[in-house]
């Protein structure tokens, strides 16, 4: 019988990841290739900014790295919701994966942030609304995974988890709005329908717009990858469940 069940969650294992392993290779090419015309247009084809100078050019990265950020945050939690209503293993799974991303992404944000704001502002760091309520979403990354690790093992842990991340999706439209809502350094929206389309260079818009479909096609495969070894690392544990019982 424990032969029976191990033959057959290999070839689920096997079957899932075949069935997405063409669509993962696509993103992985079109990313790179999409990396590639980035960096050129970034570093070689863009025009310097009049006022910021050559630091201005972080800002190709620093505000997707932003978006994807606030975005992870928001799959954590419609994951963690639909693994409230479901139970489903497979949404908290997710909910994990993104989970993982967003605490990479978040921690980019505040780094490159860092980088760019002592040559404007002449510091590190400034108790800024939209740095403060950014690294409150860090912490808030930060929590979920620690409840995953040390809450009780089961579903009662996994719910714990969720109802976090749940709260911590408030933090993401904060972030947005920031600058509208508080004096800020951070200059005005660039993104999102309340920016204004009009406030920057052609060229400028356009590599900022290369920038953010690179970073969240890139974003799209890590996710796939992360959330593909998840699922795995799911089957194998059940499987040893049942062969231990």
């Amino acid at each position: 019988m424990a032969q029976t069940t191990l033959s057959q969650s290999a070839t689920d294992i096997t079957a899932s990841y075949s069935t997405r392993s063409y669509l993962r290779d696509g993103l992985l090419i079109v990313s790179a290739a999409l990396m590639a015309v980035t960096l050129y247009m970034v570093f070689m084809w863009v025009p310097t900014e009049q006022n910021l100078g050559v630091s201005q050019r972080i800002f190709y990265f620093h505000v997707p790295l932003g978006w994807i950020g606030m975005v992870s945050i928001m799959v954590v939690a419609v994951a963690s919701f639909l693994h409230l209503i479901t139970g489903k293993q497979k949404w908290d799974s997710l909910a994990y994966a993104t989970a993982e991303l967003g605490v990479i992404f978040a921690s980019l944000i505040l780094v490159t942030g860092s980088i760019w704001g002592k040559p404007v502002w002449g510091v590190w760091w400034t108790w800024d609304a939209k740095l403060t309520t950014t690294l409150i979403l860090w912490f808030i990354y930060v929590g979920y995974l620690m409840v995953k690790a040390y809450a009780p093992k089961g579903s009662q842990g996994r719910r714990y988890a969720s109802v976090v991340a749940l709260i911590g999706a408030i933090d993401a439209p904060i972030i947005y709005m920031a600058t509208v809502w508080w004096r800020t350094a951070h200059p005005d929206l660039n993104i999102g329908p309340l920016a204004d389309s009009d406030s920057l260079d052609s060229k400028i818009a356009l590599t900022f717009l290369v920038s953010m479909i690179t970073f969240t096609v890139f974003y799209i495969f890590m996710l796939m990858e992360r959330y593909s070894l998840k699922l795995t690392e799911t089957a194998l544990d059940e499987l040893h469940q049942k062969i231990t019982q």
